[in-house]
């Protein structure tokens, strides 16, 4: 499981698409140039509520799917 480049490449691309400089995108989501720089490069030590500022400035959700399928407490918080 590579999640930490899955998102690299996920932020990567949706901030392309929305033709954004880095600097621009690390603003508008309120963390630091290199935070976002780090982030793109597929740090796995990342901060996650700065990673979520960033997936939320670029319109990106992120779901958690369970690996061994649907838990008894599927539906509850």
């Amino acid at each position: 499981m590579t999640l930490p480049l899955d998102i690299a490449i996920a932020v990567k691309a949706a901030r392309r698409t929305l033709n954004l400089r880095q600097s621009d995108l690390a603003a508008a989501a309120g963390v630091g140039l290199r935070f976002l720089i780090e982030l793109e490069a597929g740090k796995p030590t990342v901060q996650l509520g700065k990673t979520l500022a960033v997936l939320n400035a670029l319109g990106l959700d992120c779901t958690l799917v369970s690996r061994s399928g649907p838990s008894s407490h599927e539906g509850r918080p």
